[in-house]
């Protein structure tokens, strides 16, 4: 049985090696489906296309992969994991969805990444593959941002808050601005479980010139150091990140809107400084 490469997997896929592509993947991913379904979803999803090409490769944690194949319409979209030694961890197949009017408008200030250290940007990007956010007005241009060492958020454990390398990392206000929301009650989750009734959790919420506000989310209870009415400066630390909220591990979201009512409000593209176009996989720095 002749091994999918990554490079070689749009060809592969479109000319029909299912089986060799369903047999190098992982027991959790056959667990999902058999190889006669995998069969019947891929014949279906290769008609009318005549080649898929490489869009984008981003890397994940635990030496993970992600590979995005478009068609030449771009209509649709394959993403499928790889691991370093060539195991197929994943494969989806979807629509490639786009948003260009509002991809195109950035906000009207200029921002930094609300980190003090380097981070890992774990979703963050103008599609739904590397941005589960995108699909949603009131989320679309949001990072989901973590540290990592050695390809892992955490050290020893994954049970408790304390192991995660994000967990207590002091956030800064993106930009000048005035605090306008402070929630700073909510207890941090266990790792692996969610709080859905205050999905932002501890957060602070900051207004900013050109009626322009930004949100930092699932921050650490009871260590936000700002008030709501406080002028805070860029950079200037306003809490410590936490897993608190909608959120199954510590990190730290973070976006812009046009509304101090993120759930009634849009998301807005963040222009930052220097120009940087951060997407998933990438290292960021404090400025």
């Amino acid at each position: 049985m002749n091994k999918v490469l990554p490079e070689d997997f749009g060809y592969c896929f479109l000319n029909g090696q299912f089986s060799n592509i369903y047999h190098q993947s992982t027991d959790e991913f056959k667990n999902t489906v058999n190889l006669k379904q995998f069969v019947e979803y891929a014949m279906d999803f290769n008609k009318e296309v005549k080649k898929y090409s490489l869009e984008m490769i981003t890397s994940l944690k635990e030496d993970i992969s992600l590979y995005i194949w478009l068609d030449s319409n771009r209509q649709k979209a394959i993403t499928v994991f790889f691991d370093g030694n060539g195991i197929i961890h994943g494969v989806n197949l979807a629509p490639f969805v786009t948003y260009p009017e509002s991809d195109r408008k950035y906000t009207q200030n200029t921002y930094i990444m609300p980190i003090k250290e380097e981070w890992f940007v774990f979703w963050g990007g103008i599609n739904q593959f590397i941005n589960y956010h995108y699909v949603y007005d009131d989320l679309r241009y949001a990072y989901d941002l973590i540290i990592l060492k050695d390809g892992s958020s955490y050290k020893d454990s994954h049970d408790n808050n304390e192991s995660y390398y994000a967990f207590n990392k002091e956030i800064v206000a993106p930009a000048d601005g005035k605090v306008i929301k402070v929630l700073d009650r909510i207890k941090d989750n266990k790792p692996g479980e969610m709080n859905p009734e205050q999905p932002e959790g501890n957060c602070v919420i900051i207004e900013h010139l050109n009626n322009e506000y930004s949100m930092l989310a699932h921050l650490k209870c009871h260590s936000i150091i700002v008030k709501e009415g406080e002028r805070v400066s860029q950079g200037q630390v306003v809490g410590l990140c936490g897993n608190s909220g909608n959120s199954t591990e510590t990190h730290l979201h973070f976006q812009v809107m046009d509304s101090p009512d993120y759930l009634n409000g849009k998301s807005i593209r963040i222009r930052f400084k220097d120009n940087i176009e951060p997407i998933q996989g990438d290292l960021i720095y404090p400025y």
